[in-house]
């Protein structure tokens, strides 16, 4: 099967509605045997930081000398980025190779009811993939929640719960619930890698690791970012971990969120080695890591930056990275946002920093009308224009900037991948 064939079937795969049911995902791996059990994996959630908390464990467990498997969802150009093994993304003949192969079973789950669905899919070709090449680990990233999630069929050995907040709606109303439903991929017997979490979640998270016996390793109480100082083109850390201490650590990324990531990574890596890491592998995984979409500087004079931040706990991130790490004269503000998102609360974090605003429909089916963006930020006190599409917006972006000024492209990752440099008009 040609990628273009498979990308075709997989995308006809699109649900019309959002089920919390693994009878289908369950449905496929038991005819393929399982292969999710077949390799260790650490398993990561929460509301903002899990990609890229996902990115830097696999790279970490690389530099260590183990094949590590990455499974990490949306993707910006190609849904061949979503499965990767040590930094290397399926090639679009594996994909092509291995849809082929599972495309029986999915016709055999399909005959039983609903359609395996896109995400589904996608997640039982990693598992696949991961067990044919082989890997000695899979990092995988929840795709929204937990319990109910496509991915949550891994044995799980660390489970890293990265900061929770509301965001989708679908997971509940209260941060409480939604911790809920994101504790869920704690597995019996296990470890728990806890970034700091609110009051109501923390106990959440403190309750169902005594419910399954897993062991709980908290930020702020067994590791902790003890450093951190900006540096040219990112920043640098200092982590004391669960073993070891790992100091000078080089990180191309910016801000606090992100360094609190990166010491959730090592201490994930650690709790599921059982030992300290060796510091210089830290150092070279670290120093090499990226995120794309997430603070990344595409442009200079003027300035311009991609970040995905779609809901406001990731927007008031965003906020406090850009006033540490950059300056400007005026910031532009590019934005396009879905409809299931808070839209308000993401331009009430945002709003102070931007001179004029740029509102966009972007290309996802979900996205809000760009009218109804620009009248929240209107309503914020924020100039703005309407745009038919982020490229346009983007355009009319840089033609009113000046060569000190900085353009923001933000509110979803949709957003994003729609303004990346090289991407095709959409």
């Amino acid at each position: 099967m040609r990628f273009a064939e498979a990308l075709a079937e997989l995308e006809a795969r699109v649900p019309e509605r959002m089920v919390p049911d693994l009878t289908r995902i369950t449905a496929l791996a038991e005819l393929l045997d399982d292969p999710q059990l077949t390799y260790p994996t650490i398993h990561i959630t929460g509301t903002n930081g899990k990609t890229t908390t996902s990115r830097l464990a696999a790279a970490l467990a690389c530099a260590h000398g183990l094949t590590a498997g990455l499974y990490t969802s949306p993707h910006l150009r190609s849904v061949t980025e979503r499965i990767a093994v040590c930094g290397e993304p399926i090639s679009e003949l594996e994909f092509g190779e291995e849809y082929e192969r599972l495309l029986p079973y999915l016709q055999l789950v399909d005959a039983r009811g609903e359609r395996v669905t896109y995400f589904e899919t996608l997640t039982a070709l990693a598992y696949v993939w991961f067990a044919d090449k082989p890997v000695d680990l899979g990092v995988f990233e929840v795709g929204m929640g937990g319990t109910w999630d496509a991915t949550n069929l891994v044995a799980g050995d660390v489970a890293v719960l990265c900061p929770i907040s509301l965001d989708h709606p679908e997971l509940g109303s209260t941060v409480r619930e939604v911790a809920t439903e994101k504790a869920g991929i704690i597995k019996p017997g296990k470890v728990v890698v806890a970034r700091e979490q609110p009051p109501e979640a923390l106990e959440v998270l403190e309750g169902r690791c005594r419910e399954t016996g897993a062991r709980l390793l908290l930020e702020g109480r067994d590791f902790a970012l003890v450093e951190r100082r900006q540096a040219v083109g990112g920043q640098q850390l200092a982590v004391q971990g669960v073993h070891g201490r790992y100091d000078e650590i080089a990180l191309p990324m910016f801000g606090e969120h992100a360094a609190r990531n990166a010491a959730a990574a090592v201490v994930a890596l650690e709790a599921l080695l059982g030992r300290s890491l060796s510091v210089e592998a830290a150092r070279e995984a670290l120093a090499r890591a990226s995120s794309p979409g997430r603070a990344e500087i595409a442009g200079r004079h003027p300035l311009v930056i991609l970040d995905g931040a779609h809901n406001p706990a990731g927007a008031a991130a965003l906020a406090a990275t850009l006033r540490e790490a950059f300056t400007w004269k005026r910031l532009h503000l590019v934005m396009g946002v879905s409809t299931n998102k808070d839209l308000a609360g993401i331009v009430r974090e945002l709003a102070p920093l931007a001179d004029r605003g740029y509102a966009a429909k972007n290309a996802s089916a979900r996205s809000s009308r760009a009218e109804v963006v620009a009248d929240a930020l209107r309503s914020a006190g924020v100039p703005t224009e309407s745009f038919g599409s982020v490229r346009s917006a983007l355009d009319a972006a840089r033609s009113a900037a000046g060569e000190d000024d900085l353009i923001l492209v933000t509110g979803s990752l949709y957003t994003v991948a729609d303004a990346r440099p090289g991407d095709p008009e959409t």
